[in-house]
């Protein structure tokens, strides 16, 4: 965020906490819920995408129901650590859509990657073709969950 804006009041929390959990909210029901008219919530909605807050609109889908029941995640060291070696995981990481998420560590490993797959043979050929694949890599270790406690896309505005 950058210091040309104001800072956040009760209602730009309240706007980011509904919006959080119904990106398809109409503005006139997020008024409602705020107590605000429609075009000064539109024009509070508005400041919130210009400062960054708001930074996409997105549909979550269900991944039991999509098909993908199952959910792994990898851990992933590359035989080095340069600037050039992690650009290159970087790129070719993006192209994968069953990796639904890449985070660079401090630590043993460099990379903690989720996958979402179908069944074992699907995981089987994700390790295989595509995770053993990528540039660099010299080691994977996979953790299978067994079930998802919590999981959310939330943050605490």
């Amino acid at each position: 965020m950058t210091n040309n804006f104001p800072p956040l009041d009760e209602r730009d929390r309240a706007i980011l906490r509904w919006l959080q959990e119904d990106g398809r909210l109409a503005n006139m029901e997020l008024a409602l819920r705020i107590n605000l008219s429609p075009s000064a919530c539109l024009r509070r909605v508005k400041l919130l995408e210009e400062r960054g807050l708001i930074a996409r609109y997105v549909m979550l889908l269900d991944e039991k129901a999509a098909g993908l029941a199952g959910t792994a995640f990898v851990l992933v060291t590359l035989d080095q650590q340069g600037r050039a070696a992690l650009d290159a995981f970087e790129e070719a990481i993006q192209k994968h859509p069953e990796v639904t998420e890449c985070c660079l560590l401090a630590g043993a490993a460099d990379y903690m990657v989720r996958v979402a797959y179908a069944d074992s043979a699907d995981f089987e050929r994700i390790h295989t073709e595509i995770l053993t694949q990528l540039p660099g890599v010299v080691r994977v270790q996979s953790t299978l969950a067994l079930r998802t406690v919590k999981r959310t896309t939330a943050l605490p505005v």
